[in-house]
C-alpha cells in the first residue's frame, strides 16, 4: 500500500491485523477506515459525561474508531515509526499529556480551542497507535471541546470540499511538523486561532 505524504508507514506485522485480506490499496483501506470512524462517532456522542482523561477510554474509543477494521486497534503500538515517542515511553508520556490537559482545564490555561489544538498535536506527537493516530486525535480534541468544555468542534476541513483536501492536508502536515519545532503559531492559524 502507498503511504500520503504525512501517513505513518504500516508495518508488515501491523498489517497482518487486518480484518480484511481483500484490501490491496490506501484508497480501500481508507473507506473501510471511514466506516468504522462514523459508527465510532455515533458511539461516542452516545458517551454521557466519560472520564476522557484517562488511559481506558483513549483505547477504548480508539477500538470503537478502528476495531472494525484493526484486530490490534485500541492497543498500544509496538514498532517504531517515522514519528512518534519510542514504544516504551507511549503510556508513560499519555498519562502526561492527560493529566497536564486536567490542570489546563481546571486552571483555564488556554482558551478552548487553543487548548484542543496542543492537546490534538501532542497526541499525534505521542503517536500512540499503529494507525489512525491523526484522525483519531482530532477527534480526542473535539470531543474534549464538545463534551467537556460545552464548545463546538473545531472545523478540521476549514471548510474545504474532497477537491481542496490535498492542499489542505499538506497544509495540516507543515503545520504539524512546525508545532514539532515549538512553532504553534502555524496550528493555531490552521484552525483560525490567533496566538500571541
Amino acid at each position: 500500500m502507498d503511504d500520503p505524504d504525512g501517513a505513518t508507514p504500516i508495518d508488515p506485522s501491523e498489517l497482518e491485523g487486518l480484518r480484511f485480506r481483500h484490501v490491496t490499496t490506501r484508497e480501500e483501506l481508507d473507506q473501510l477506515e471511514q466506516v468504522n470512524v462514523q459508527k465510532g462517532m455515533a458511539w461516542l456522542k452516545r458517551q454521557k459525561d466519560p472520564d476522557m482523561l484517562t488511559e481506558a477510554f483513549v483505547c477504548k474509543l480508539h477500538r470503537q474508531l478502528f476495531g472494525e477494521v484493526w484486530k490490534w486497534a485500541g492497543q498500544f503500538r509496538e514498532t517504531e515509526k517515522n514519528i512518534g515517542v519510542d514504544v516504551s515511553q507511549i503510556a508513560m508520556q499519555l498519562r502526561l499529556l492527560l493529566d497536564d490537559t486536567r490542570y489546563w482545564i481546571e486552571h483555564d490555561t488556554w482558551p478552548p480551542i487553543e487548548l484542543a489544538v496542543r492537546f490534538h498535536h501532542k497526541l499525534v506527537f505521542i503517536h500512540p497507535f499503529a494507525n489512525g493516530n491523526g484522525r483519531f486525535s482530532r477527534i480526542m480534541a473535539d470531543a474534549i471541546l464538545t463534551k467537556r468544555l460545552k464548545q463546538p468542534p473545531i472545523d478540521w476541513a476549514g471548510g474545504h470540499g474532497p477537491a481542496s483536501m490535498g492542499p489542505r492536508r499538506d497544509a495540516y502536515i507543515a503545520a504539524l511538523r512546525a508545532a514539532d519545532k515549538g512553532d504553534m503559531s502555524r496550528l493555531l492559524r490552521f484552525v483560525e486561532v490567533e496566538s500571541d
